[in-house]
């Protein structure tokens, strides 16, 4: 069903407030519609919309406006920790994925990439069409390997380099065009530290909008190799014994459910 963009007399059961990369919350719940309606009051949303299929709606603050009274940003992966850790309330992490996914889809399609024409929400799908040519477009996915290999009980974890942290993490990367997810988890971990696995075994998928990747994850076994990092790519790796482990991602991501045994 399309979205139903920037109507102030339409608002849905379940609202998400979204700035960048964290999500506003009310006492630690979702807020109420009369804080939605003060973001537009305040003329502090870039965007927001409603989807009446799933029964939310979705505003997008700019980055530096100021919070309505009562509403606190918690980063949205810790949003996913809490949501994932309540049965009756799990489904609003994958919906706050998607509302995320969605309003990232629309700052970014916003015109033809094949005349140029302005783009406009489709009337009967969710996606953007082309007002001058009709061409159509899909929000689209960007699906991501992350990958944890043990050697015995000891499991191989990078300091990334492109980020100034001293966060541990598992290794993961994009999915090339013409390869199997399989090639992709193979040659992620073989170009960032040299090192050959086996027994490569699919264990769970997690939406992540950040902004449009779905991140499979897997667990491997080491087959051979020394560590050789990839500079560009990671600063440091080593093996660490799972009893043992280093500063690792907090909870609310894939990568830490890795880590520490979620998946088994």
């Amino acid at each position: 069903m399309p979205l139903i963009p920037n109507q102030t007399d339409i608002f849905c059961k379940t609202h998400f407030i979204f700035r960048e990369k964290s999500i506003l919350l009310q006492n630690g719940e979702l807020p109420d519609e009369t804080k939605m309606r003060r973001c537009i009051e305040l003329n502090a949303a870039s965007d927001w919309f409603t989807e009446k299929e799933f029964d939310y709606s979705a505003i997008l603050l700019e980055s530096d406006s100021p919070n309505p009274a009562g509403l606190e940003d918690i980063p949205l992966r810790k949003f996913f920790h809490i949501m994932q850790q309540d049965n009756d309330k799990k489904h609003y992490a994958a919906l706050s994925a998607r509302a995320l996914g969605l309003l990232n889809f629309r700052a970014k399609k916003r015109f033809c990439s094949v005349c140029g024409g302005v783009l406009q929400e489709d009337q009967t799908a969710t996606a953007r069409t082309c007002i001058q040519c009709g061409h159509q477009f899909f929000p689209q996915i960007e699906p991501a390997i992350i990958v944890l290999v043990n050697k015995g009980d000891e499991y191989l974890l990078a300091n990334h380099a492109k980020r100034n942290t001293d966060v541990w993490t598992t290794l993961a990367g994009f999915v090339e065009i013409g390869e199997t997810i399989e090639d992709a988890v193979h040659r992620e971990v073989f170009e960032e530290t040299g090192i050959k696995i086996k027994n490569l075994r699919y264990v769970a998928s997690q939406a992540w909008p950040f902004p449009d990747q779905l991140m499979l994850a897997f667990r491997a076994e080491y087959e051979s190799g020394e560590i050789t990092v990839q500079p560009e790519e990671i600063r440091e790796a080593g093996w660490f014994h799972k009893d043992k482990l280093p500063n690792i991602p907090p909870p609310g991501s894939v990568a830490h459910n890795l880590i520490t045994g979620v998946f088994g």
